[in-house]
């Protein structure tokens, strides 16, 4: 991993770019015919509007990512409104819910693509779902921008160009949990519920390998499926251990599941670590609030629940916007912010570009120099370049106390 420069984005600042005029477009859609864009694809952008799509489990067992999407309508509403969209074009998001399952991912992406013609898809969330179509989407040609998930293939892959993640990667979080484990319980054992997929298996592994050679050792596992009712079960044989860390590697309902179970057994009192995936307060509520005091995640956005943003420009402008476009979202809602600062890279990325082309999209992505974020954490910046397609590589550690979490420690690089 490169070595990156870690610096404070002041969170009101304004990051200007200079867009390249590539001339030439076809407004009906196709493809660029003049001047150093020639030949690119013109497809659902035009002088005045960029048509994006975006899939989200709406409904299903992950339903709770529905946050997500309003945070992104809400940000696009926002500067079409008060900015004039992206570079003079307004945007316009359609959503489409594919209830976190594959095949009908893949029937709403070719929806977007093949009939609503979108310029960029825009995002797709979860590693499942995203992997059933980004052989569709790379042969297409169509960008797969910023996919609201941590696969580390995400970022590693070479063979689908098109395809970009976002957020800190699922190993970069596993090695930020085992660097945590070994500084705080150097002789741990420790037991892992996960999800039986790729998120799951990864988060596991990453952990695995980073704990190798110390004290830590990971001693029972237990795995689910996104249909089982629940994970109790799992989590009663996972107690037999008597681990002293129980790593929950799950998606929201299953995580809470996981959390409540553990609650309700006093004989087994481990470290509680949640996936960064599953720590909204909105998912640890329901468990009790009491219930959870001490658990341990990551973070790389900041959180609205915490008082030392109070006073922050970039929240309180969020949260101003926020009431003003999307009167009906939580503010509070971490899924909420994450969007809202997905919506904000893209713009970002977007108005870089040097030809207003999926192509240019493409490039521009893969070429983001130190890029800030309003609702980052400071110290974290998008960055990217020849060899890398990781544009997050850094999280912090957090803890609940109270009715919020609590960041601990400096940013942790941890890398692909």
């Amino acid at each position: 991993m490169r070595t990156r420069t870690i610096r404070t984005i002041a969170a009101a600042a304004a990051v200007v770019f200079t867009v390249t005029s590539c001339g030439g477009r076809d407004d009906s859609g196709g493809t660029v015919g003049q001047g150093e864009c020639r030949g690119q694809q013109t497809t659902g952008i035009t002088d005045t509007t960029i048509k994006l799509g975006g899939i989200y489990p709406l409904s299903g067992p992950a339903s709770a990512y529905g946050e997500l999407p309003k945070g992104v309508r809400a940000y696009f509403d926002y500067i079409n409104a008060e900015q004039g969209g992206i570079d003079g074009r307004e945007v316009e998001y359609l959503v489409r819910d594919d209830g976190y399952q594959p095949p009908k991912t893949v029937e709403e992406t070719r929806r977007l693509v093949e009939q609503d013609q979108v310029f960029a898809v825009f995002q797709t969330l979860g590693t499942p779902t995203s992997s059933a179509v980004w052989d569709y989407l790379n042969q297409r040609k169509v960008p797969q921008v910023f996919v609201a998930g941590g696969a580390t293939k995400w970022g590693a892959d070479t063979e689908h160009p098109w395809t970009i993640g976002w957020q800190p990667s699922y190993r970069t979080e596993g090695r930020a949990f085992a660097r945590y484990v070994r500084e705080q319980r150097p002789n741990a054992t420790v037991a892992v519920l996960h999800q039986n997929d790729d998120f799951g298996k990864e988060l596991l592994t990453s952990f695995t390998e980073a704990v190798a050679g110390s004290g830590v050792t990971v001693v029972a596992e237990q795995s689910y499926e996104v249909t089982d009712p629940t994970v109790e079960p799992q989590v009663r044989n996972l107690a037999g251990s008597k681990a002293d860390v129980l790593l929950n590697f799950s998606t929201p309902k299953f995580a809470a599941q996981a959390l409540a179970a553990d609650a309700r057994n006093p004989d087994w009192n481990p470290l509680h670590i949640v996936s960064q995936v599953a720590n909204t307060v909105s998912t640890l509520r329901p468990v009790g609030l009491p219930n959870v005091q001490g658990v341990v995640s990551a973070a790389f956005t900041k959180d609205p629940a915490d008082p030392q943003w109070a006073a922050d420009p970039a929240m309180l402008g969020y949260r101003e916007k926020l009431a003003k476009y999307a009167p009906g979202a939580d503010p509070t809602n971490q899924y909420t912010v994450v969007g809202w600062a997905m919506a904000q890279s893209f713009h970002k990325a977007m108005a870089a570009a040097k030809c207003p082309t999926r192509e240019g999209l493409r490039d521009s992505v893969r070429a983001l120099n130190q890029v800030g974020v309003d609702l980052l954490l400071p110290g974290i910046t998008l960055a990217t370049g020849p060899g890398d397609a990781f544009p997050m590589e850094a999280v912090r550690m957090q803890r609940f106390e109270g009715d919020r979490w609590v960041l601990t420690g400096d940013v942790i690089e941890a890398g692909r």
